[in-house]
């Protein structure tokens, strides 16, 4: 039995895109289920699969796992012949550590610049606030491609789980149109190379749901 993946709308869910693009792209079957957001019936939906009533969960026969960094170490666990982790100790120990900076941080640029990967670039004002996640990333890509990225284009060579986490990340970044330096860019357009990535753009935009709050940044 292929593992489920239940997500939100491709085009606004940017905690569905990172478990999602990690299982793309190292070419792990699962069975995906899409429920769409800003419905009546939408927590509803997602409480069946979530004890949160969120988006993304991972099934695995009997097995349930929520949020994108659990279940990024779950499929670590069962597919230990992938390299979902950098192999070496001292690189998986940044990389998980840049991972759950991730997931806890960078509120005023998550509130600033909301996720819609139909977005075309146009930049908008940003707060100092904002500027200050954008350094503390980009300081962050910068020292993980100096330490350990060297052999490849990601942030610790080849892509693994902390470059999925950082995905939407890539997508603020371009959408929004905020100016970073080559260096950034260049990872960037690495991540935006991706088939895993051009595969969920694909399927973000032939999206039938529109929600209004997200197309009117």
């Amino acid at each position: 039995m292929p593992l489920k993946l239940v997500i939100a709308n491709k085009a606004y869910s940017s905690w569905s895109l990172r478990p999602w693009i990690l299982l793309a792209h190292f070419k792990i079957p699962f069975e995906e289920v899409v429920i769409p957001m800003g419905r009546p019936e939408t927590r509803a939906m997602m409480l069946e699969f979530a004890p949160t009533g969120k988006c993304p969960s991972l099934h695995d026969g009997a097995i349930s796992v929520w949020e994108s960094l659990a279940i990024m170490e779950y499929v670590a666990e069962i597919y230990p012949e992938k390299a979902i982790w950098p192999k070496g100790k001292a690189a998986r120990a940044h990389a998980r550590s840049l991972a759950n900076e991730m997931h806890a941080g960078f509120g005023a640029l998550r509130e600033a610049c909301p996720t819609n990967f139909r977005r075309a670039p146009k930049a908008i004002p940003l707060s100092d606030a904002v500027k200050a996640d954008v350094a503390r990333i980009e300081a962050a890509w910068a020292q993980a491609r100096e330490r350990f990225g060297k052999s490849g284009l990601f942030l610790c060579g080849r892509f693994s789980a902390v470059d999925a986490m950082f995905a939407p990340v890539v997508n603020r970044f371009h959408a929004y149109d905020i100016p970073v330096s080559a260096a950034t860019r260049a990872y960037m357009d690495a991540m935006m190379a991706l088939p895993a990535w051009k595969a969920w753009i694909a399927d973000a935009e032939a999206e039938p749901w529109r929600i209004d709050k997200y197309e009117a940044f």
